[in-house]
């Protein structure tokens, strides 16, 4: 693999520059990929997703109906690359004796994984592109200054892209959604659950808790959009003025997209180290400097959160314990508190040493799906999420990310994710919080519409 190193002026314009062309590249390919992650230069602990794009298929790794981490590991072992994707919540079905019973609406395989064509790093002032043929010729098209669109898009009256033309040349670029049919309710977003609907399954589920089945679940709800024509990339960029978040992402795989916004890190290895960062916790932002501060102390007080966050940090120690050396296992940082734009975040961090003997795909097959997204214990949390539940999870609280040639990956959880099939015109966001037997319904409904603003803002403005 060849690597070119090039001095920059403004980092930020050339990612979004780059994004766009890495999709005017990939359009017309049969099963284009492209896939972009971005930490918007937000400050986390032991660091965010780097600022890299890949682009293109080298290589698509084949996937048996049993054993899909273990192909992933297979492929990787006889071809060390950079391998590109995802795992979806769905691969449980692998690693426990479960099922899914709701439809896969939208369509993604269960995992997908490239050796990309293309990796270009995005560092603080050099672009550093990796690949096959003529990578002065990228080079150039990508630093080229006369096209560049603006580094932070601002969103203008009915959703357009009002100083944003120079997306022009490589997309539709004005306006993130078409309507088909217009005036019809069917381009309305929905939820697929009535508000009484969740109220009653919170109840169930509290009830389960009494019975000893379960000691905390996460309960999840869909929201959707039927009938839309959404352009991806302009999506994805309002998403991102909306609510940029240290793990955001793009994939585009063909006619499938998915858009996120990612506060959490599911796994991450460095060498024969392992961490992962849980989140429970959730409280908006205040309008006042006055009242942002006391909401972040009703936060980091809040007996609740707490609890729900010490329960998913307890049940990621076991995870990470049987992958790891005696004694390894630690836990960095218990409840601290992290603000995003939208949002205070209660996150804490877990770490420990891999012991010998142990890959690095039994260390995400481990940990996989990630707590703070079943409930505990896990096992019998997954089978109560697919008899409560009315909507398949899919890629919503997988995993999306890299590894490396050495075998060092960094997944982050699929949370606060549009995906979207432009091929049906599907397009879906879910989310989530966890219950207690404590838990007030109506304030876990409340804080589920909070978590749904942003991606449900960006679509409805433009609807």
């Amino acid at each position: 693999m060849n690597v070119l190193r090039v001095s920059v002026d403004s980092i930020p314009a050339i990612q979004w520059h780059a994004l766009a062309w890495a999709m005017t590249q990939q359009a017309h390919k049969e099963d284009g990929f492209v896939a972009f992650l971005n930490n918007n230069s937000i400050a986390y602990p032991n660091d965010p997703f780097p600022n890299r794009l890949f682009v293109g298929r080298k290589r698509v790794i084949s996937f048996s109906d049993s054993a899909t981490i273990q192909d992933l590991a297979d492929a990787h072992r006889e071809q060390p690359s950079f391998l590109v994707g995802y795992l979806s919540y769905d691969l449980k079905n692998q690693l426990e004796v479960l099922s899914s019973r709701n439809p896969n609406r939208l369509g993604f395989p269960d995992a997908y994984f490239v050796e990309p064509e293309w990796i270009i790093d995005f560092e603080e002032d050099n672009v550093v592109i990796r690949g096959e043929g003529d990578l002065e010729a990228i080079a150039i098209t990508l630093t080229d200054p006369s096209d560049r669109p603006n580094p932070s898009p601002k969103t203008g009256e009915g959703g357009e892209f009002g100083s944003f033309a120079p997306l022009s040349r490589f997309g539709r670029g004005v306006g993130a959604v078409r309507r088909v049919g217009e005036g019809k309710e069917r381009n309305a977003v929905q939820c697929r659950v009535t508000p009484q609907e969740y109220l009653d399954n919170v109840r169930q589920i509290q009830q389960h808790i009494l019975a000893g089945d379960v000691y905390e679940l996460n309960y999840c709800i869909e929201f959707f959009a039927e009938h839309i024509d959404l352009e991806p990339l302009a999506t994805y960029y309002a998403l991102n003025e909306r609510s940029p978040m240290p793990f955001s992402s793009f994939l585009k795989i063909g006619d499938r997209y998915s858009m996120g916004a990612s506060p959490e890190r599911f796994l991450k290895k460095e060498g024969r180290n392992i961490l992962s960062q849980p989140i429970k916790g959730t409280i908006r932002r205040g309008k006042t400097p006055e009242e942002d501060d006391a909401l972040r102390a009703q936060l980091l007080s809040s007996e609740k959160e707490r609890a729900e966050n010490l329960m998913i940090v307890d049940l990621v120690r076991n995870d990470l314990a049987r992958s790891a050396k005696t004694g390894s296992v630690q836990v960095d940082e218990l409840f601290g508190i992290y603000g995003f734009q939208q949002v205070y975040q209660m996150i804490s961090t877990v770490s420990a040493t891999l012991r010998d003997g142990v890959s690095w795909a039994d260390a995400i097959r481990n940990a996989f799906p990630m707590g703070s997204m079943t409930g505990a214990p896990k096992i019998r949390a997954m089978e109560l999420i697919d008899e409560l539940e009315v909507s398949r999870r899919g890629v919503y609280s997988g995993a999306i990310g890299f590894i490396t040639p050495e075998g060092d990956f960094d997944f982050s959880v699929v949370i606060r994710t549009l995906l979207y099939n432009a091929q049906s015109q599907y397009a879906s966001f879910s989310v989530g919080s966890a219950i207690t037997y404590d838990a007030d319904p109506e304030q876990e409904w409340e804080e589920c519409l909070l978590k749904a603003q942003a991606i449900r803002s960006v679509l409805e403005n433009s609807l």
